[in-house]
């Protein structure tokens, strides 16, 4: 792949962190540097080992994790999601001590934003391509994406106030069902592989009954 080609990957896969931090900013629970550089920075990281976790993986565990990859996502984002506007809805001064940016929370987020990454990983395994070198930059692009989505939250929640965690929280249940959706058309439009065997049931019974004929001595044998 070329740098350009990669780029564009990392810009893509980015996205959902973008929207994800600037949601998590927009709340008003990321209040200061250390807050922004540990969800940069564990965004950044996910989307770094992600796709070294697919491409090693390769087609052994391939249709295991298709299976399952999105709703993992779906349900840790609809989780967070719901619970940001659960919250909102009740005790406002609770809500403040909710910060996205450590434990379970910071974790659930990490992982289900960098579920598409696990995927390009296996589409790079298959295409034996290495995987080092666009990690890497797939993991610096999404830390600075998410540094300027902090910004980016930050003034928003000036304007909004409150209201901006329910916001936030429907931002989420969006992404979750995007990729619920997404991943799901794309599995029902993979060709299914068929067995001849299966197919052809007859005409392997022939092939398999059916004695070759008699040699005639002499006769020369074709390879």
């Amino acid at each position: 792949m070329s740098i350009l080609e990669i780029l564009f990957l990392a810009a893509a896969l980015s996205i959902d962190a973008f929207a994800v931090t600037l949601s998590a900013a927009a709340t008003g629970a990321v209040t200061d540097r250390r807050a922004a550089f540990r969800l940069s920075f564990h965004f950044g990281l996910f989307q770094f080992l992600m796709p070294i976790l697919g491409w090693a993986a390769g087609l052994a565990l391939a249709p295991v994790i298709a299976a399952v990859d999105h709703w993992v996502a779906f349900a840790l984002l609809s989780a967070v999601g719901v619970r940001m506007i659960w919250g909102s809805a009740g005790d406002p001064d609770a809500s403040d001590g909710r910060d996205p940016s450590r434990g379970l929370t910071l974790m659930a987020l990490a992982v289900a934003t960098s579920i598409d990454a696990l995927a390009v990983g296996l589409s790079l395994a298959l295409l034996n391509t290495e995987i080092l070198w666009p990690s890497l930059i797939i993991g610096v692009v999404t830390g600075a994406v998410c540094v300027l989505a902090v910004f980016l939250g930050r003034r928003f929640h000036a304007h909004v106030g409150a209201k901006a965690e329910i916001v936030g929280g429907i931002i989420l249940i969006v992404i979750a069902f995007r990729i619920l959706i997404t991943h799901t058309m794309h599995s029902s439009s993979l060709p299914v592989s068929v067995d001849p065997h299966r197919k052809y049931p007859e005409l392997v019974r022939q092939q398999t009954l059916i004695p070759p004929g008699p040699t005639i001595p002499g006769a020369p044998i074709n390879a």
